[in-house]
């Protein structure tokens, strides 16, 4: 039977926790425990009991951070459980993670769980699985299923919620993978509705040439996701065409990737093709929600939920000048791609956001900072949505790879 981690406080959920365990042990699971508590004794031992975990975080039990500040205990067990499924992992000892929590226990197995590589499976019932869970879920794949009541008692309502949660991890752990042809070299692409044409335009050239594309939302959590893939090794190259949630950071619009944007891929060296897809726009709710100090831009209603506002070319100086520093620093091969007739569907002449101001502000800063020495710059007369300008990207980026690599390898010669 497959091994999977409980993570738990067994000092405060003690009976859930065994009914959990029950749960998974009929449905086809051996659980591996793993203690968190620290309010009062364990209802039942552990396979890896609280001080352990307390160690594994430099923390005895009877620090002060145990005894008085639940805060700091909650931190404490929090990175000592990090460390202990690290260990886990890394000897193969589980193949799969669930836990029940409160916002507490969230905080402590959904740290815990992020070390866990995307696709092994991990699931938390939690009273905090509505709202904002990017807390929680960050970049992961990690499930966050409602207990709907609090996880206080075993009744006909929790049961069949725990139950649940229990299956669903049972099911994921024992269902076949499915086939996937592992010769193919992967690639992370940003995209925005007003970049789709660009980018299924590459991701076409691409896969005719045996690669693998996996699109990304530009939405603040599909770049951080981006970054994350390209830091952890899932990724032979990165086509960056929409860049937009460098836009939403600098003015405070709400899509913003946060200041890790566009810095793993250089970090480790992976070959890169960037442009400056939708860089023209701030991402917005509805227009009610529209800060009051930017009465008087101009925006463009792109449905009842987003309102874009586009930028200035102060603004978008500086959104070059930020694009060129962070591609500047690092290694790897590296090519900024710039569309001189529009950036996205509207800032193509006659669009409703086009201005030769804005852009040539945005490539100005471009060209005057971008390190010619570690970056390539391709400028083309197109706009971001020609063909020719997504194939040009696309090959950029396969001669890339290929430069470092056996193309036969991919099933093709150059």
């Amino acid at each position: 039977m497959a091994t999977v981690l409980v993570l738990g406080t067994l000092d405060t959920k003690g009976p859930e926790y065994e009914f959990l365990c029950d749960r998974l042990r009929s449905d086809g699971l051996t659980p591996l425990v793993v203690d968190v508590g620290v309010l009062g004794e364990p209802a039942f031992s552990a396979d890896v009991a609280r001080e352990e975990v307390a160690r594994a975080a430099g923390e005895g039990l009877q620090a002060d951070v145990l005894r008085g500040d639940r805060g700091g205990a909650v931190s404490a067990m929090a990175r000592g459980a990090e460390v202990i499924v690290r260990t886990l992992l890394e000897e193969g000892a589980i193949s799969g993670a669930i836990a029940l929590g409160g916002t507490g226990g969230t905080a402590i197995a959904s740290r815990a769980f992020r070390v866990l590589p995307v696709g092994m499976p991990k699931v938390i019932v939690s009273t905090a699985a509505s709202g904002n869970t990017q807390m929680y879920v960050g970049e992961s794949d990690l499930v966050l299923m409602p207990s709907v009541t609090d996880i206080a008692g075993i009744n006909r309502l929790s049961a069949r919620i725990i139950a649940n949660g229990a299956a669903a991890l049972a099911g994921m752990v024992v269902s076949k993978p499915p086939n996937v042809d592992a010769s193919k070299r992967v690639v992370g692409a940003s995209m925005f509705g007003v970049t789709t044409p660009c980018v299924t335009a590459a991701r076409a050239w691409l896969e005719e040439r045996s690669y693998e594309v996996l699109v990304f939302h530009m939405t603040g959590t599909g770049g951080r996701t981006l970054e994350a893939l390209a830091s952890q090794g899932w990724l032979s190259g990165v086509l960056d065409v929409t860049t937009t949630e460098l836009a939403d950071e600098l003015v405070g619009g709400v899509f913003s990737a946060g200041p890790g944007r566009m810095v793993a891929a250089r970090a480790v060296g992976l070959p890169q093709v960037v442009s400056v897809g939708a860089l023209d726009m701030v991402n917005f709710g509805p227009p009610d929600t529209v800060p009051e100090k930017f009465k008087g831009r101009l925006f463009y209603e792109h449905n009842p939920s987003v309102t874009l506002m586009r930028t200035t070319p102060e603004e978008s100086a500086e959104l070059g000048r930020r694009l060129a520093m962070r591609l500047s620093a690092g290694r790897g091969r590296c090519a900024v791609f710039l569309p001189l007739r529009g950036v996205s569907a509207l800032s193509v002449t006659g669009g409703p956001f086009e201005s030769r101001a804005a852009d040539e502000a945005l490539f100005g800063a471009i060209r005057e900072y971008l390190d010619r020495e570690q970056v390539d710059l391709v400028e083309c007369d197109t706009d971001i949505n020609d063909p020719v300008f997504a194939t040009a990207m696309a090959g950029e980026l396969d001669r890339y790879i290929c430069d470092e690599s056996d193309c036969l390898t991919m099933g093709r010669t150059e």
